[in-house]
C-alpha cells in the first residue's frame, strides 16, 4: 500500500489545557529563557576572552554552552509563543525542521559531555601526559566527531519520519515536534519503527550514560592515590559534570527507552532537558568552580573599566 500524507500542519496540545496556567508559565518560561541566554553568554564571553580557552576542559565547556544556547533556541521561543497563542499550529515542513535541528544539537551535546568526561579521566589518570593527549588538535577532532555523530543520528530519524504516513488527526500531544508524539499520529503499524527509534535514540542514550558512569567510577578509583588537596579539586570539578550528566541523561532515558503509545509523562519530563538543565548548567559550572569565578571577575572588570575609561 502506498504511503499517503494528508497532513499539511500539526497542532500542539501543549503542556497544559488550562489557559490561566499557560499564562503563568508563559512568564515563567520567558524568565527561564532569558536566564539561559544570559548565563551561557556570560560563560562564552568569559572563556573566549580569558586564558581559560587554552585549557581543554573550558574549551569543551565553551562548546557545551553554545549547544545549550542553540538547542533551547530551537524549542523554547516557540513554546513561549504557543503559551500565549490561541492556536498552537506548526506547518509540516517546520515540524520536520525542528525535529532534525533538535536531535542534531542534542546529539552533539551528548558527545560533548562524553568528551568532557574523557578530558577529566585523562587529567586525573594520566596527569603528566594530559596536555600531550588532550592537545587542541585532538579536542577539535572530538568536537568535529560530535557534530558528525549528531548529524547522522538526526538524518536517520528524519528519513524514517519523512517516510511515515500521517492521515489525521494532526494534534501532537506535546509542545515540540519529537519522534514519539509524531509516531502516535502515524496511520500504519509502527512496531518495527518503534524498535528502530528505541535502537537509534533510547539504546544509544543508555549506552553513553553507562560509559559516562563507568568513566567516573574509574576516576574515583584512581583518586585514591592523589593528595587530599588534589582529590578535593578533582571531586569538585567532576561533581559539577556528574550533576549536568544526570540532569540531561536521566529524563532522556525515561523518554526514549519506552515505546511510542505507552502512557507516560513525556512532555512534562522533557522540560528537564529542554529548559531546566540548560538554565542550571551555567550556575553549576560557575558557582562550584573557583577558577571560572576568578576569570569571570577579571574579564568583566576589564570590560567595565574599558567602557568607562
Amino acid at each position: 500500500m502506498e504511503n499517503q500524507n494528508n497532513v499539511t500542519e500539526f497542532v500542539f496540545m501543549g503542556l497544559w489545557g488550562n489557559k490561566q496556567m499557560e499564562l503563568l508559565f508563559f512568564f515563567l518560561f520567558l524568565f527561564c529563557y532569558l536566564a539561559i541566554l544570559m548565563g551561557n553568554v556570560i560563560i562564552l564571553l568569559t572563556i573566549t576572552c580569558s586564558h581559560l580557552i587554552g585549557q581543554p576542559m573550558y574549551y569543551f565547556l565553551c562548546h557545551l554552552s553554545f549547544m545549550d544556547l542553540c538547542y533551547t533556541s530551537t524549542v523554547v521561543p516557540r513554546l513561549i509563543r504557543d503559551l500565549g497563542a490561541a492556536r498552537k499550529n506548526i506547518s509540516y515542513n517546520n515540524c520536520m525542521t525542528q525535529l532534525f535541528t533538535a536531535h542534531l544539537l542534542a546529539g552533539v551535546e551528548i558527545f560533548i559531555l562524553v568528551s568532557m568526561a574523557l578530558d577529566r579521566y585523562v587529567a586525573i589518570v594520566k596527569p603528566l601526559h594530559y596536555m600531550v593527549i588532550m592537545n587542541r588538535q585532538r579536542c577539535s577532532m572530538l568536537i568535529f566527531m560530535a557534530w558528525g555523530v549528531g548529524f547522522w543520528h538526526s538524518v536517520a530519524i528524519l528519513l524514517v519520519v519523512l517516510n511515515l504516513p500521517f492521515c489525521g488527526p494532526n494534534q501532537i500531544d506535546h509542545y515540540i515536534c519529537d519522534v514519539k508524539p509524531l509516531l502516535k499520529l502515524v496511520c500504519k503499524d509502527i512496531h518495527v519503527v518503534n524498535i528502530l527509534m528505541i535502537a537509534n535514540s533510547g539504546m544509544v542514550v543508555v549506552a553513553v550514560f553507562l560509559v559516562l558512569v563507568a568513566s567516573y567510577i574509574l576516576i574515583l578509583y584512581n583518586l585514591r592515590t592523589c593528595s587530599s588537596l588534589g582529590r578535593c579539586k578533582a571531586l569538585s570539578t567532576c561533581s559539577s559534570h556528574v550533576m549536568v550528566v544526570i540532569l540531561f541523561f536521566v529524563p532522556c532515558i525515561y523518554i526514549y527507552v519506552l515505546p511510542a503509545g505507552s502512557e507516560n509523562k513525556d512532555k512534562e519530563i522533557s522540560v528537564f532537558y529542554t529548559v531546566i538543565a540548560p538554565m542550571l548548567n551555567p550556575l553549576i559550572y560557575t558557582l562550584r568552580n573557583m577558577e571560572m569565578r576568578i576569570a569571570m571577575w577579571k574579564v568583566w572588570s576589564k570590560m567595565a573599566h574599558s567602557k568607562f575609561r
